[in-house]
């Protein structure tokens, strides 16, 4: 079996003429936890539907363990675990009769013992004989997980599955999945959420279809150009457009009650560039907190989508 979990070489895949996915290339390695992060229409769910065999994509080639997922779709079955968003525990069944369920159809004999451990694991064994109908979001999700792995499957693929779901949930939802990652599951996940995806070995960040970076996020997050800062004004919200309107800010991004200002590769890794914004505000009147601190994925992801839109911009005025 390959130690290459999953590849994509220069797939597109389109829908009514628009491109889902754009050239796709990438690889996730046996047992690693690797994240699809980006937007609403970034393609996010076609490359997991591709890599389930519910999808041929339009160019290009797709491998699960070295087997094209649409051609070898009964072999695959084995192989992946896939909850889809639409994911449906039957309401009228326990939790018990609806993993014993995915269990039959998957030809899964004996597994009392693995639904024994899953509901261990999930902690939904005081809750065994409750109809799903009536678990709590947290549990159905658990439910659902459970019910996609009662067959062992080697490679897990998950569609934005923490969206909607409460904080302490969350929080345990990852606790499982670090769990079934040290017992050498693959899991590949999409989501919209950068703040989780500190927590995989590797992420790619898509836009419109295509890559724009991939790597460890820290290795991510370190390339950025220029110094990052924080900037927080007392009793308001920070002045965004000021900021942007200092020397050396090449951008500024509002988060909330704070603002992230990256300053310019050429005029901001300096250890003064704290005091050069400060100095900026106060000339100009400002009264706010300063602070250096490390980029976020979120600022990376920003600055790499807008470089893409000034470079097609620049593209366009060129052909006009």
């Amino acid at each position: 079996m390959s130690a290459e979990a999953l590849r994509f070489s220069r797939v597109t895949h389109t829908y009514a003429g628009r491109a889902a996915l754009n050239d796709l290339t990438l690889d996730v390695r046996a047992g690693e936890m690797f994240r699809l992060i980006g937007p609403d229409g970034a393609g996010k769910t076609t490359a997991i539907r591709l890599a389930c065999g519910l999808l041929r994509p339009r160019q290009g080639e797709v491998r699960v363990f070295g087997r094209d997922p649409a051609a070898e779709h009964r072999a695959i079955t084995a192989l992946v675990g896939y909850p889809s968003q639409r994911f449906s525990l039957y309401g009228d069944l326990t939790v018990d009769e609806n993993i014993a369920f995915h269990a039959e159809i998957h030809g899964v004999r004996g597994y009392a013992a693995e639904r024994d451990r899953l509901l261990d694991m999930t902690q939904l064994t005081p809750f065994r004989t409750r109809r799903a109908d009536k678990l709590s979001g947290g549990m159905k999700q658990k439910l659902a997980l459970a019910c996609t792995l009662i067959h062992r499957p080697r490679l897990l693929l998950l569609d934005e599955p923490t969206t909607g779901v409460d904080p302490v949930s969350r929080r345990e939802f990852w606790k499982l999945l670090s769990e079934f990652l040290a017992a050498g599951l693959t899991i590949v996940m999409a989501t919209p959420y950068l703040d989780e995806a500190e927590r995989c070995a590797r992420v790619a960040l898509l836009h419109e279809g295509a890559v724009m970076a991939l790597d460890d996020p820290g290795a991510l997050q370190s390339a950025l150009p220029g110094a990052m800062l924080e900037v927080s004004a007392e009793g308001t919200r920070p002045p965004v457009d000021a900021l942007r309107r200092l020397p050396g800010v090449d951008d500024v991004q509002l988060l909330g009650d704070r603002a992230h200002v990256r300053l310019s590769s050429s005029d901001g890794n300096g250890g003064d560039a704290v005091q050069r914004l400060r100095k900026g505000l106060d000339d100009a009147g400002i009264a706010a907190t300063v602070r250096r601190v490390p980029p976020s994925l979120e600022d990376v992801f920003i600055h790499l989508v807008t470089r893409a839109a000034d470079a097609a911009g620049a593209r366009r005025g060129d052909g006009a």
